[in-house]
């Protein structure tokens, strides 16, 4: 009991801006004046939050201010994609120490791939001068799905040869790291929560345009899993019975997945003619570079360029409007290594596609908006994954061995 209220006190603080004092956290919390003042000074001894100055404008004594402590605690986030790796080392606000992308090794070897993340990783942390002892773990954020039990990947899109691949235990022995693996959707969600302003707080829903479609589901402030770590994976929803085989292997037809997949979008504008022919065994990254040709021509007015877009703003609206359906939430937020090049375009045309769709415009209006963290939501949500098991108030923490 008194860990999770360490953990309802530090989230407190870190939900505010500009940091609570005592007497305000025993209103926000409900926790004796004699508990918040025992856990306030746990959390300083600890270095994980300072005392910011004080604060008072009426009578009495002013009150000292309590704030996260940057240098408190440190972690590790690891994207994993099929055209770039990037690696970041975040401070306990959720700011970015250090950062290092790079091209995913073309082999797709799982050795290969483990290895160059193991030397970035220590590359970072020499680079930054952090006390490694001061890293509280590595994240991993993975195309799912994933058996979360395990740290496996179990068969992402576009990364070949990984079937059922002890990731988690491969990369805690390449680095020495306590590490944790998880689905990149969810990893996103968890960095919105974060390290995403204020707004992270509520039920919204994140929407992760990769090499696939995916949703973090984020209810009351905390990330939603699932029975085995795999929820939001929309991508089966179907949207035209008549349409292709779903690459996902389900043997469905006309799957949103399918429908909204970059490669699938790219190779309809090269069929259109508006973009070059592909290279006979093109790359994630051949693919990635294509897509956001495709959403230049949109800036520039093509309209062939222009259609086949709308076309998938379509289907995207029809797929969060079917997530936005089933949990009613009041926010969408959007992101991924995919959505920076078409983002102005798709928030000019999704906002009253969806609401048009929802069984609830009558009642309340649902906001859209792009991440604030850019294209880096993967990696940051990686290393979130780590603050969130260390230090999130989670309803485990209650349970009590017998």
């Amino acid at each position: 009991m008194g860990d999770f209220n360490l953990t309802v006190i530090l989230d407190a603080i870190r939900r505010s801006e500009v940091g609570l004092s005592r007497v305000e956290l025993a209103q926000i919390v409900g926790l004796s004046p004699q508990t918040i003042s025992n856990i306030s000074r746990r959390l300083l001894d600890q270095k994980l939050i300072v005392e910011a100055g004080k604060e008072g404008t009426g009578p009495g004594k002013p009150r000292t201010i309590l704030r996260l402590n940057p240098h408190g605690m440190y972690a590790m986030g690891v994207h994993l994609d099929p055209a770039l790796i990037t690696v970041v080392l975040l401070d306990l606000v959720g700011a970015v120490v250090e950062k290092r992308t790079f091209v995913t090794p073309l082999s797709h070897d799982p050795d290969e791939i483990v290895h160059a993340i193991a030397e970035c990783v220590e590359e970072l942390i020499e680079r930054s001068g952090v006390d490694r002892k001061l890293v509280a773990g590595l994240g991993v954020a993975a195309p799912g799905p994933i058996d979360l039990d395990r740290g496996a990947v179990v068969g992402p899109p576009l990364l070949r040869g990984w079937v059922d691949v002890p990731l988690q235990e491969l990369v805690h022995r390449a680095t020495g790291l306590p590490t944790t693996v998880d689905k990149d959707v969810t990893g996103a969600a968890v960095a919105e929560i974060w390290a995403g302003g204020p707004g992270g707080s509520g039920s919204f829903v994140f929407f992760y345009l990769g090499t696939g479609l995916g949703v973090g589901l984020v209810l009351n402030g905390e990330v939603y899993r699932g029975f085995s770590g795999n929820a939001g994976e929309i991508g089966h929803i179907i949207v035209d019975p008549d349409g292709p085989v779903c690459s996902d292997g389900c043997g469905m037809r006309g799957t949103i997945g399918t429908a909204l997949e970059p490669t699938v979008i790219v190779s309809e504008a090269v069929v259109a003619g508006i973009l070059p022919v592909l290279p006979e065994n093109p790359t994630a990254r051949d693919f990635q570079r294509a897509f956001a040709r495709l959403a230049e021509m949109v800036g520039e007015g093509e309209e062939a360029a222009i259609a086949i877009m709308r076309r998938a703003a379509r289907n995207l609206a029809w797929a969060a409007a079917v997530v936005g359906n089933l949990v009613d939430v009041d926010r969408m937020v959007f992101g991924g290594p995919f959505w920076e090049s078409v983002s102005q375009f798709v928030l000019d045309v999704l906002p009253d596609m969806v609401n048009d769709l929802l069984a609830t415009r009558g009642i309340h209006r649902v906001g859209l908006s792009g991440t604030r963290l850019g294209e880096d939501v993967g990696a940051v949500g990686a290393a979130c994954l780590v603050l969130e098991r260390a230090l999130a108030p989670r309803a485990e923490r209650l349970l009590l061995e017998g």
